[in-house]
């Protein structure tokens, strides 16, 4: 598998839209229940797939082929859409942007342990030394240049939310490539196309596990409410957050993850998942006009050398 320019720009942008996801997430606390705001992010999702994806559902035939794939797609739709951002929004209700991005660069490491326990891929070693250059990056911006810092870290329940949901996140991208046997079906059913038989493309993809994942997040969302009843604070900020995380970090930036993970690989895709620190603090610093600092650029440094390791091969 060789790094090429366009694989690198498929699994750089996702990194960049999901930093202001977690920044606009941040803002949206006082707004909406992190729990329904998970639901309205997907459910505008799948009001725009319905379009672009109508394919996948458009035929007795098509719709054969995703009745026979159900438990796959309920799994992935739970873990990748129901249960992964849900997760993260309420964590940052409760933990401070410094631990959930801290532990949300955990992601290499859940990658690897995942892909040898679940899937019986060992990592290689130049994964692991590009992972722990990575982290050192991650730790870098995250502890403004002093790592030592890292050791005052107080972990809290919301810390717990988002270990749980670097482990979702793992076991999804995990399950894009590698789909369990007792599914008995490829991961892409094939459907009629205009010059003959094609698997779901990524709108299709996404379609079909959104119409499984909808439903777990609708019914998070209802159990939110029942439990922690509050209402919904309505106005061009909610809407225009909105208009953003079903945009960006949910269509295109899902597009381009399962593109880069299908093209290159889970952990491969998991190193660039590193980027998202080292993006949303410098987006946090541009919103507050701060100029960044000399370690953002010592982190992307490091970062930019773990991905070289990670996918380095020498030449026969």
């Amino acid at each position: 598998m060789q790094l090429t320019p366009r694989l690198a720009a498929l699994l750089t942008l996702p990194p960049l839209l999901w930093a202001g996801n977690a920044v606009v997430g941040r803002l949206m606390v006082p707004l909406v229940p992190p729990v329904t705001l998970n639901a309205l992010r997907w459910v505008g999702v799948l009001a725009v797939l319905l379009v672009l994806g109508r394919r996948a559902i458009g035929s007795a035939e098509a719709r054969r082929a995703l009745l026979a794939r159900w438990p796959y797609l309920a799994l992935v739709g739970l873990l990748g859409i129901g249960a992964y951002n849900a997760l993260q929004y309420m964590a940052l209700r409760t933990s401070t942007p410094l631990n959930v991005t801290l532990i949300g660069a955990s992601m290499p490491v859940f990658m690897m342990v995942v892909g040898a326990l679940l899937f019986g891929v060992p990592p290689k070693r130049a994964q692991m030394v590009g992972t722990l250059f990575s982290i050192a990056g991650v730790l870098l911006v995250l502890t403004r240049g002093a790592p030592a810092e890292v050791l005052h870290i107080h972990f809290v329940r919301g810390d717990l939310l988002m270990l749980g949901a670097t482990a979702a996140w793992s076991c999804y991208s995990w399950l894009l490539v590698k789909p369990p046997r007792w599914t008995a079906q490829p991961a892409r059913a094939v459907v009629p196309g205009p010059q003959g038989p094609e698997p779901w493309n990524w709108a299709e993809f996404l379609l079909v596990q959104l119409l499984f994942g909808v439903l777990w997040a609708g019914a998070a969302a209802g159990v939110e409410q029942a439990v922690a009843p509050r209402d919904v604070v309505w106005g061009p900020t909610t809407f225009a957050a909105l208009a953003y995380i079903v945009a960006g970090p949910s269509i295109i930036a899902y597009w381009f993850w399962g593109e880069g993970v299908r093209q290159g690989s889970p952990a491969l895709a998991s190193i660039f998942n590193n980027l998202t620190p080292l993006f949303a603090a410098l987006l946090s610093a541009l919103l507050i006009h701060e100029l960044p600092r000399w370690y953002h650029g010592a982190a992307f440094a490091l970062i930019v050398v773990g991905i070289a390791i990670s996918t380095w091969r020498p030449r026969a």
